[in-house]
């Protein structure tokens, strides 16, 4: 090869070279495709009506508990927001009415109730405020600290386990209230808010998602929702009442309410302003 034609090919190769180290670089930590599990979608829980008792109609319902068999329910109302009242008492199962009846001052909107060793506790909705009552006399204790808005409240035999509205749960020391964790419900589309009533179950905890006929099963360990019921229909199928009235049409008459009875494992269920409170089972 000549000394010509030998510059030519230097010139090249040195181009060539030039090209490669100017070629764009890839990041390959960039690029990388995510191999974390993708969420399944909540299992479909099917339920069944066992049996259907009266429930007051002027119940705005908030809270319902089974303790030693007896039937506790809690409402919320005050008249900045609706007529109705805030109340916690004893329900007789088979007639719908009320026994031993404890009203809050109209400054309080009553929300979810929840017993842990012989103490009942009852959540109230913006006053920052909760009350603790002697379960078997129904007589106040005291009063403790909400750092959020109050909604639904149950246990896991150990902790308080309350929700805001939001999607969180907040995993609470009984004794001095404080916050042990906080834990995010999700499901396969991302957060899920709107947690209400809450019912522990078996291991799991159990939600009404406001304003909507859904139940939500969640893995308390890590705040996944596994399992939902769909109860769309329930109240039109079940109940003899009207239900084209306004008060079921408004918004006001949603699904809340859960309740387990530990001693004989039957699963209840109703809502606000509902006629009826149904005995179910979910599978």
């Amino acid at each position: 090869m000549n000394r010509f034609y030998t510059g030519i090919f230097a010139a090249l190769t040195l181009c060539f070279l030039a090209s490669c180290n100017n070629a764009p670089q890839t990041n390959t930590q960039e690029n990388e495709i995510s191999t974390a599990p993708a969420i399944a979608p909540p299992a479909t829980l099917r339920y069944n009506v066992l049996n259907v008792y009266p429930h007051d109609t002027l119940s705005y319902t908030q809270g319902l508990i089974v303790f030693n068999g007896q039937v506790l329910e809690a409402t919320g109302g005050s008249p900045a927001y609706n007529p109705y009242k805030s109340w916690v008492g004893k329900v007789d199962l088979k007639t719908g009415k009320v026994s031993q009846k404890i009203p809050l001052d109209a400054s309080y909107f009553g929300e979810g109730i929840t017993i842990l060793n012989n103490k009942l506790y009852q959540l109230t909705w913006t006053s920052k405020k909760g009350f603790v009552y002697d379960a078997s006399t129904m007589k106040k204790l005291q009063e403790f600290p909400i750092k959020t808005e109050g909604w639904g409240i149950t246990n896991d035999s150990t902790n308080l386990i309350m929700s805001d509205g939001s999607s969180n749960l907040y995993f609470l020391n009984p004794t001095n209230f404080s916050t042990l964790k906080v834990v995010g419900v999700t499901d396969n589309n991302g957060p899920v808010n709107n947690l209400n009533e809450l019912e522990y179950y078996k291991g799991y905890i159990y939600a009404n998602k406001y304003q909507t006929y859904y139940i939500l099963k969640i893995d308390p360990s890590n705040g996944q929702v596994v399992g939902r019921a769909d109860m769309t229909g329930i109240l039109e199928k079940y109940s003899n009442e009207n239900t084209n009235k306004e008060k079921y049409t408004s918004g006001d008459a949603v699904l809340n309410g859960i309740a387990f009875d530990g001693q004989n494992g039957k699963l209840y269920i109703t809502g606000k302003l509902w006629p009826s409170l149904y005995e179910i089972t979910l599978q």
